[in-house]
């Protein structure tokens, strides 16, 4: 949010942009012949010293972290994802073969990005984003109830004049299935 925020009042206070209409056509036309995208951020960078090309070098570094750490987050996120769902559904062995093809995927995807438009990696990137974003809405909105009986339980914990340190999450007690790890560890506290 801060990141993109600053960025975003930089580009504007510099009128380092250009704004165009729905057919295509130009409406401000500040940076001739620049498409959108991380241009607008190195021209604004570059007024900082004109002519030293710092702003496009540091955009270009900064751009190469931000998406390698990207990736990297979002290969780890889907492998974690893939191998829970697949051992649950198949036998061990499995997990293997589709991590593989999950990492052929990224390798694919990488280079397929590499040589395309910008433009369209940006649309791919977006599409991306917006459907995790959907997804974890559905998912929030799934386990809503469940994060209520949670939050309820504690608060009548606190209520009951129980130490903080005392509280426990008992998921049997709230008909919470699955919760392996928290019965486990309930099971160690009572004894």
């Amino acid at each position: 949010l801060l990141v993109c925020s600053a960025t975003g009042f930089m580009i504007l206070m510099t009128g380092s942009y250009n704004v165009y209409d729905n057919a295509g056509g130009l409406i401000v036309e500040n940076l001739k012949g620049v498409e959108i995208g991380p241009v607008y951020t190195q021209t604004a960078v570059d007024t900082l010293m004109p002519g030293s090309g710092f702003g496009s070098a540091f955009v270009a570094i900064a751009l190469f972290f931000f998406a390698f750490t990207t990736i990297m987050a979002y290969y780890y996120i889907a492998e974690v994802n893939l191998v829970y769902i697949s051992k649950k559904i198949t036998s061990g062995s499995s997990s293997k073969i589709l991590t593989n093809i999950l990492r052929a995927c990224l390798l694919f995807m990488t280079a397929f990005g590499c040589v395309k438009t910008a433009n369209l990696a940006w649309t791919l990137g977006d599409i991306g984003v917006g459907a995790m974003a959907w997804l974890n809405i559905i998912a929030i909105l799934a386990l809503s109830n469940v994060a209520m009986k949670c939050f309820n339980d504690y608060e009548k914990q606190m209520k009951a004049g129980v130490p903080r340190d005392q509280i426990r999450f008992d998921p049997i007690k709230l008909g919470i299935k699955n919760a392996d790890f928290w019965e486990e560890k309930n099971k160690e506290t009572i004894k």
